[in-house]
C-alpha cells in the first residue's frame, strides 16, 4: 500500500484533528506542560486508536459503502486495496493503541480494552439504533479523558465534563455529516438521526448537541479553574458553532463538508491554544 493510499484509509487529516481532544486532557491533568514522553505515548495512542477505528469503519462498511453513491470510489469497494491489508492495519493499530497505553500507566493499560470494544462496536451501531451519532460521541471522549489518566493515572470527574462536551461536540458534528446520506439510509434502512427524524429536525438536534458542548465546556473551565483566556476561547468557539450552523438548511446541503472539516478543525485548535494559553499564562 504506497502512503496516498494509507492516508485516504484512515482520513489522516481527521487524526491531526481529533489529537487536541487528548492534548486537552493532558495539559488539564497536568497543569501545565508534561514531560516529553507523556505527550510521545498520547500521541501514539491517539493515532493507533484513530487508525483502528477508521480501519474497521471501512472493513464493516464496505458492503454499504460500495452501494452509496458517494462512498463507492472509497478504497475497498472500489477494490483498490485488499481486506486483508487493512485487516493488517487494523491489528497493528490495536497493538499500538495497547501497547502506548501500557508505557503511560497501570490505569490506561487496563482500561485499553475498553477503547477497543468501543472502536469495534461503533461501526455496528448504524444498523440498530439511531443513537449512532451519541456512541461516536462517546468513543471520540475517551481522548480527552484518557490524556487527563495518562498523566494523572488515577480516576477524576473533572475530565469527565470535558468529556460530555466532546461526546456532544461529536454527537451533533456526525448529525450534520449524515444529512448527506439522507435518502440512502431511508432506503437502506440504516439507522440515523437524520432518516429517522428528518433533517429538519435532526439539524436542530444537532444546534442542541452544540450548545450543550458549550454549556460543558463551561463547567469544566469551572472545575478547573480556568480563567478568562479560556473563556474567551469558549466564546470564539460558540461563535463557530453559530458560523456552522448558518452554513445549512435542509434545502440546502452543499457546505456539508465545510462545516464538517474546517469549521470543526478551527474549533479543535482554538479550545487547545486558548486552553493552553489560559493554563501558562
Amino acid at each position: 500500500m504506497n502512503i496516498k493510499n494509507f492516508i485516504d484509509l484512515v482520513r489522516l487529516e481527521q487524526t491531526l484533528f481529533a489529537l487536541p481532544f487528548a492534548y486537552l486532557g493532558v495539559i488539564a491533568g497536568a497543569g501545565g506542560v508534561p514531560e516529553f514522553s507523556i505527550w510521545f505515548w498520547v500521541t501514539l495512542a491517539m493515532f493507533g486508536a484513530r487508525t483502528a477505528g477508521m480501519s474497521l469503519n471501512r472493513i464493516i462498511d464496505m458492503d454499504l459503502d460500495g452501494k452509496n453513491p458517494r462512498t463507492a470510489g472509497r478504497l475497498l469497494p472500489s477494490g483498490k486495496i485488499t481486506k486483508n491489508k487493512v485487516w493488517l492495519i487494523t491489528f497493528l493499530s490495536l497493538a499500538l493503541l495497547v501497547f502506548s497505553s501500557w508505557m503511560l500507566n497501570p490505569l490506561c493499560f487496563k482500561l485499553s480494552p475498553v477503547a477497543v470494544i468501543l472502536l469495534w462496536f461503533y461501526s455496528y451501531c448504524k444498523r440498530f439504533t439511531w443513537a449512532t451519532h451519541l456512541v461516536l460521541g462517546l468513543v471520540e471522549s475517551a481522548a480527552p479523558i484518557g490524556g487527563w489518566l495518562a498523566v494523572t493515572g488515577e480516576w477524576n470527574i473533572t475530565p469527565f465534563f470535558l468529556g460530555s462536551a466532546i461526546i456532544f461536540w461529536m454527537t451533533g458534528l456526525d448529525i450534520i455529516y449524515a444529512c448527506q446520506d439522507y435518502e440512502f439510509d431511508r432506503k437502506e434502512r440504516i439507522f440515523s438521526i437524520p432518516a429517522n427524524f428528518g433533517l429538519e429536525r435532526a439539524l436542530f438536534i444537532s444546534s442542541f448537541s452544540h450548545i450543550l458542548t458549550v454549556f460543558f465546556l463551561i463547567v469544566f473551565g469551572i472545575a478547573v479553574k480556568l480563567g478568562i483566556i479560556y473563556y474567551c476561547g469558549v466564546t470564539l468557539t460558540g461563535m463557530l458553532f453559530i458560523y456552522e450552523h448558518r452554513l445549512i438548511n435542509p434545502a440546502d446541503l452543499k457546505h456539508v463538508n465545510r462545516a464538517f472539516f474546517t469549521v470543526n478543525s478551527w474549533i479543535s485548535i482554538v479550545i487547545f491554544i486558548f486552553t493552553l494559553g489560559d493554563i501558562l499564562l
